[in-house]
């Protein structure tokens, strides 16, 4: 547990715990055995249930949209004591957030921010641009009267194939002799949209579901862009933060996991006669894991107090932890696998999904090579953060 929480947040934590232990590893054991099967959607709709029970559901969002809106350090308790459960089902513990439409007013708020938050919608993030073959000009829109005509493909769009809606970041190209704005924008894109198809639909090492869109003239009406055109990347990225901090907590939540799990294992009985945790070679790398989690849970929780005392002057520092507790509770993990021998490799193993999940994290929010560009960049250009 880290020190010094306040009574508050411990309170909230231990609820956590008790709703993992008591409530959600039972409707755990009745999911099928093949990892790759759906989950029915009868123990979905239980877990968000005793979510809403235990007071979980609404901790992500804000008060003005009915939430009780935890604050940083809070949710970091949360998700990383989540997370040391390792459930299937965890990820649909905590309500929806307003995301990058928390601004949204008038028919953007009435027709996608309300149902999202209301569970009806579901929106996927269309960033990144197709590479090889399809890859050329960004994605771009042009005005066509009071409508925006997009046109482009875009890649990685997770959960893409079930979302009733994209938020996708093209560029609005300014028509000569035109006063209409021009510049990167967020525009939220219905799936169903005439010109919009899903090219393929393919699966990443930890299970995620992700398409490729391509845009062939789609019509979007100008009432669908975030915020202003031109202020499309900072909408895009102003979330991130929230993200980047989300996964470093879940990673190590995970990495406290995996150390459990080889606490217990090196310490029942071994062919041998003797315990694994007997070995003095067993011992180094069990004290190297645990040294490791110490390591990223410190990192988590100091991050974590400084988001919640200043989010902007902490951006740097954010991207830091994202980037250590991912490669921490890597190292964790593939430490735990060697430990545990060849059947942690066998696939529905404990440590096998956790394997996946642990090195696709590493490129959630930011790959980890980018984000160490950012952040020294950060440093020698623009004089930021205490790293």
């Amino acid at each position: 547990m880290p020190e010094s929480l306040p009574t508050a947040i411990e309170v909230l934590r231990d609820r956590m715990v008790t709703l993992v232990n008591d409530e959600l590893c039972p409707l755990e054991d009745q999911l099928p055995e093949d990892p790759r099967a759906p989950i029915p959607p009868e123990l979905i709709q239980q877990v968000r249930e005793r979510s809403r029970e235990a007071g979980m559901w609404s901790l992500t969002q804000p008060v003005e949209f009915g939430g009780t809106a935890a604050g940083p350090l809070a949710q970091t308790a949360l998700r990383e004591a989540l997370a040391a459960g390792h459930l299937r089902l965890a990820r649909y513990v905590f309500g929806p957030g307003p995301g990058m439409l928390a601004s949204a007013e008038g028919q953007l708020k009435e027709h996608y921010l309300d149902p999202v938050l209301r569970g009806e919608k579901r929106g996927s993030f269309a960033f990144t641009e197709a590479s090889g073959e399809k890859a050329g000009k960004p994605t771009w829109a042009t005005w066509d009267g009071d409508d925006l005509l997009v046109t482009g493909h875009k890649s990685y769009v997770t959960g893409g194939a079930t979302a009733d809606y994209y938020a996708a970041l093209v560029n609005v190209e300014a028509a000569e002799g035109s006063s209409q704005p021009a510049g990167p924008a967020m525009l939220i894109i219905d799936r169903e949209t005439d010109g919009v198809t899903i090219d393929r639909e393919f699966h990443s090492l930890e299970g995620g579901s992700h398409v490729e869109l391509s845009f062939d003239g789609a019509r979007v009406p100008a009432w669908h862009v975030i915020g202003t055109v031109g202020e499309g990347m900072p909408r895009a990225l102003g979330n991130i933060g929230h993200e980047r901090l989300a996964v470093a907590a879940q990673t190590t939540g995970l990495g406290v996991w995996a150390v459990d799990f080889i606490d217990q294992h090196i310490q029942q009985p071994h062919r041998s006669g003797q315990r694994l945790a007997d070995r003095e070679g067993i011992r180094l790398r069990y004290a190297d894991i645990r040294i490791a989690a110490y390591a990223a849970r410190s990192v988590l929780y100091r991050t974590a107090r400084l988001v919640e005392e200043d989010e902007e002057a902490a951006i740097n520092e954010v991207m830091a932890a994202k980037v250590f507790c991912t490669e921490q509770a890597g190292f964790i993990v593939d430490q735990a696998v060697q430990l545990a021998s060849g059947g942690a490799l066998v696939e529905g193993h404990p440590l096998e999904r956790a394997y996946r999940e642990v090195r696709s994290a590493r490129f959630t929010g930011g790959a980890s090579d980018i984000l160490r560009l950012n952040i020294a960049r950060g440093r020698i250009e623009f004089d930021a953060g205490q790293v």
